[in-house]
């Protein structure tokens, strides 16, 4: 899986808080001002997350319109199934993850693992 750098972490944190795609215009408007790039910056970051499956985009009059193609808690859920798929002793890793985890994070751990 594909890893994002600062800008396309921030670029998707407009996507994933936005319900309806966006222009690029307007992900440079709601981006916190130390991130304020020109559109044309946006524009590329915006086709690098296409090219690596993060992003759609859909025509709409003159401009494309950006939304995410998955969910924050889906690439996360991604990203430690591929962090497990790198070690040959998932059993160890699995026991310090759920060592560091808070104990409500533990009891949710717990309820899923039992009704499932």
């Amino acid at each position: 899986m594909a890893r994002l750098g600062e800008l396309e972490r921030a670029v998707m944190d407009v996507l994933w808080n936005t319900p309806e795609p966006v222009p690029a215009t307007q992900i440079v408007d709601v981006l916190p001002r130390e991130h304020a790039p020109a559109v044309t910056t946006i524009l590329t970051v915006l086709d690098r997350l296409g090219a690596k499956g993060f992003v759609t985009r859909v025509r709409q009059g003159r401009a494309y319109r950006y939304s995410a193609t998955t969910t924050r808690a889906e690439l996360i859920a991604n990203t430690m199934l591929e962090a497990l798929g790198t070690t040959s002793d998932r059993r160890s890793a699995l026991v310090h993850f759920a060592g560091a985890v808070s104990e409500e994070e533990k009891a949710v751990l717990r309820e899923l693992l039992a009704s499932g």
